[in-house]
């Protein structure tokens, strides 16, 4: 399948929450859509097109907004298409895919934990990493590490 194809097909369905599909090497291509159309283009991706497994999802903390990715295969088609959403940075959510991949529920928890990325109607959004009550997102660029603590030495004699 090459990228113009996905481009008619999610076109067809979503409207003008598909922004684009951009050609990537050796995939389906790299299809952009509006945030607000999430669960309409994941249902398309999944049920017109037969990307059938979620691969990954993940975030991206640019500082002015974050990139939220979603990466899927086609058992059938035998190729990866990568979905792609920008998020602003004071407010970055996006509805969950786990009721059309279920598979989303894992790997949302992380990108949640790691990149402050709110996923709505999510079944289960706590820590999948980190500590419970741990109020810091690591992957974010604004996350400073803490001062090291200064470490005793002790000497044993033997």
């Amino acid at each position: 399948m090459q990228s113009d194809d996905v481009a008619r097909t999610v076109g067809a369905q979503v409207g003008d929450r598909l922004l684009g599909v951009d050609p990537f090497p050796r995939t389906a291509g790299r299809l952009r859509f509006r945030p607000d159309g999430a669960l309409e283009v994941f249902r398309t991706v999944k049920e017109r097109l037969g990307f059938d497994h979620l691969s990954m999802v993940g975030g991206i903390d640019w500082v002015t907004h974050r990139e939220v990715l979603y990466v899927v295969w086609s058992d059938s088609r035998r190729q990866y298409l990568i979905l792609s959403a920008d998020l602003p940075a004071d407010a970055a959510r996006i509805e969950s895919a786990s009721p059309i991949w279920p598979a989303a529920e894992w790997h949302e928890r992380e990108t949640w934990e790691l990149v402050d990325i709110q996923f709505d109607h999510h079944p289960d959004l706590r820590h999948l990493l980190l500590p419970d009550g741990y109020e810091f997102h690591p992957l974010l660029r604004s996350f400073k590490l803490h001062e090291p603590e200064e470490l005793e030495v002790k000497q044993r004699s033997v």
